[in-house]
């Protein structure tokens, strides 16, 4: 399977057959849930597994999982990049907070399917869990969530201190960065690393935003309407 190999040689993770299973079933799951309700506009199988599945992989290229114990993912969707993750990763302790309650049901089916145990899923608005889950987590992930200034506004207070929020992103990120490393310095926060990737098949361009938490800064998030008209 071109997936199997591409993951091993290009972002160096072995694949055994029962995670070569589980990513069936993924995707077998996803298509079928799909068609009555819109999770994903992406649905030929290689583009399911380049795009969603590989693109979550490439994570394991910008950080070192053996120091990451447990990851918030916001607004994750489909369960992106969280379960891909919790796939070749099986130690991971994960919450996924979404407001969109479908999404939360199709994944809470999924984990029963992949017999998935420390997968945390909650029905709630990513600022209002934000607030009551402070210097929590080692690693958060916001994947195609929002402009920068708000997704770090909301992640990076669940970061733990010497923890890591990582904003995955397309192509033009620059003018977004540049408008958020005022408010990322002001929560504490250091931009490390941007890294580039280009997806197999001419799929497209990806880009990882590093920012490593330095210090727990209090009174964040605010409301969404604040983050929105006020950006730091």
């Amino acid at each position: 399977m071109m997936f199997k190999d591409d993951i091993e040689k290009l972002l160096n993770i072995q694949l055994t057959l029962e995670q070569q299973k589980m990513f069936d079933v993924y995707y077998q799951y996803l298509i079928e849930y799909n068609k009555i309700t819109n999770l994903t506009r992406i649905v030929d199988e290689i583009e399911v597994y380049y795009k969603h599945f590989y693109d979550s992989l490439t994570l394991a290229k910008t950080i070192n999982f053996d120091q990451i114990q447990t990851i918030c993912d916001m607004g994750s969707g489909a369960g992106f990049p969280s379960i891909p993750l919790k796939i070749m990763f099986p130690y991971l302790k994960i919450a996924i907070v979404d407001s969109l309650n479908k999404r939360i049901i199709f994944l809470k089916n999924l984990m029963e399917k992949l017999k998935f145990i420390d997968v945390d899923l909650v029905h709630d608005r990513v600022e209002s869990y934000a607030l009551l889950n402070q210097n929590k987590f080692d690693l958060v992930t916001a994947r195609a969530l929002g402009h920068m200034s708000l997704i770090t506004e909301m992640g990076l207070p669940m970061v733990k201190n010497s923890g890591y929020f990582i904003g995955l992103k397309a192509q033009n990120y620059e003018e977004e960065l540049k408008q958020s490393l005022n408010g990322i310095k002001i929560l504490g926060g250091e931009v490390i690393d941007v890294k580039s990737f280009e997806l197999p098949f001419s799929f497209g361009h990806r880009v990882h935003i590093v920012i490593k938490k330095i210090k727990q800064v209090k009174g964040y998030p605010r409301s969404f309407v604040m983050m929105t008209k006020k950006p730091l």
